[in-house]
């Protein structure tokens, strides 16, 4: 079903280098840096129950496209009732079409193809086939959450866990002895961002969990120094930061101070609320100087657009929506304090294309400090990573990027998403090469780095 072309250039000399560029870096190890996996996957390996289960129920890409067509879905799904989980899965098969030319369509073709051997396209007609022998495969040992990691070749994959999570299960793994790498990244947003749900009763548990004083500033900047000194002797090298800006501040310590005390009770303004978020992004990156955890900044998005879908159905359910970001003086009190420190890395992710090339490349090009992460979220995608291409490299070059990562939820689409970013990068190169830009051989050491090499040096693993 899958075409070995796929997504390489159409002429055929680019083709033809392409497909030599790929072959070179086809089943190169996975680096898996950022993403969404429960780590209880691995720590348990148990078997997932069925396909819906495996690539639907974690995945809101495949949620949201069904969502738009008025299909409820969500309701379907709905933790308070019996989910009927070949129904949905029906449900799915024969709206499948509603997916052509979409990144899912790629993932999940492949997922089919090459992880379950099927060969007939997923309609309504082979609905019951697909579910009956994917749930065939599911109850093989071969198909248990820890064989896949192996199967996709996995070297180490990083999931993200909130400020006050025991990480048992990173612990469980790491001493079963297990050879795939699974880590952490310190994700604080919970304590930081003071519009998020249940702020107030988020600081009270920080304090339980840290045993510091979380109503004074200086209790609070130790707690967050204790859970990262935590995370990171459980393997973390990163932390991540979800705002909604990139606004930050340096404000003088006593102004800290008395910001965090008109915020701590969950009663800040908006501006208040930001200026906080803004501040603390300027401390987490001074904590990074003496810990050095790789800072991982997303921001761009507007989260849970739909009230009415966040009050029946809560977060992450593909109702984040990008929106216009500014960078170059939203940054500028960070990178005035710490910008050109050889000791601070800083991965930026957007949701705003136009300020690639605009803000974004020229920054990477010219601090030491900054990287640009992978095109990311709606822009995973061939034609979002070839317009990345495109628009930072002559800027930022390649070496001041970080690879690929496939920031997932659903473990079956990771060999899939960085298949299509190694074709997506090999046809780009490809083109350099046809153009006379590169040598093939320099292609060929560049398909390497950004399949490989970047992510591991750029995350210290």
């Amino acid at each position: 079903m899958l075409n070995s072309n796929r997504l390489f250039p159409s002429d055929p000399t680019e083709r033809e280098v392409a497909q030599r560029l790929y072959d070179d870096v086809r089943d190169m190890p996975l680096i898996c840096p950022h993403g969404h996996t429960d780590p209880a996957w691995f720590a348990t390996n148990e078997a997932f129950a069925n396909p819906t289960e495996l690539l639907i129920l974690p995945d809101h890409y495949v949620r949201r496209m069904l969502v738009s067509q008025g299909i409820q879905v969500l309701e379907m799904l709905d933790a308070d009732r019996t989910p009927d989980n070949r129904a949905i899965w029906q449900v799915f098969a024969k709206n499948y079409h509603l997916f052509r030319s979409t990144p899912t369509r790629l993932w999940l073709d492949h997922t089919f193809s090459d992880l379950f051997g099927l060969t007939d396209r997923l309609s309504e007609q082979t609905a019951d086939s697909y579910y009956d022998h994917i749930s065939a495969c599911l109850s093989q040992d071969g198909f248990r959450p820890r064989a896949m990691a192996e199967r996709f070749n996995i070297e180490v994959i990083t999931t993200t866990e909130g400020p006050c999570d025991p990480l048992d299960h990173h612990r469980a793994i790491a001493q079963s002895g297990w050879g795939v790498r699974v880590i952490t990244s310190y994700r604080p947003d919970a304590v930081i961002d003071a519009d998020a749900p249940g702020f107030v009763a988020n600081l009270e548990a920080f304090a339980t969990c840290t045993g510091e004083d979380t109503k004074t500033w200086a209790g609070y900047l130790s707690a967050h120094r204790n859970r990262r000194a935590f995370f990171k002797a459980m393997g973390a090298t990163s932390t991540d930061h979800g705002h909604p800006t990139a606004q930050t501040l340096d404000l003088a310590d006593e102004a800290a101070a008395a910001l965090f005390d008109k915020i701590r009770h969950g009663t800040g303004t908006p501006e208040q609320n930001e200026m906080f978020r803004a501040q603390m992004l300027t401390e987490m990156a001074r904590m990074s100087l003496d810990d050095g955890l790789v800072m991982q900044l997303h921001v761009g998005s507007y989260r849970n657009h739909s009230p009415d879908v966040l009050a029946k159905f809560g977060t992450d359910q593909g109702f984040d929506i990008p929106q216009p970001t500014e960078y170059v003086t939203a940054l500028k009190p960070l990178l005035d304090r710490f910008g050109m420190d050889p000791r601070l890395s800083i991965i930026l992710f957007t949701l705003d294309e136009t300020a690639y090339s605009r803000e974004l490349a020229p920054l990477a090009g010219a601090y030491p400090s900054i990287k640009l992460g992978p095109a990311w979220w709606f822009f995973d995608s061939p034609a979002g990573m070839m317009r990345y291409r495109e628009t930072i490299t002559e800027t930022a070059g390649f070496y001041n990027t970080v690879g690929f990562n496939d920031d997932t939820r659903a473990l079956p689409s990771i060999a899939a998403r960085h298949d299509v970013a190694r074709r997506v990068d090999c046809a780009y190169l490809a083109q350099q090469v046809a153009q006379h830009v590169l040598d093939e051989d320099e292609a060929a050491e560049l398909a390497r780095d950004l399949a490989y090499g970047l992510a591991k040096k750029a995350y210290n693993l």
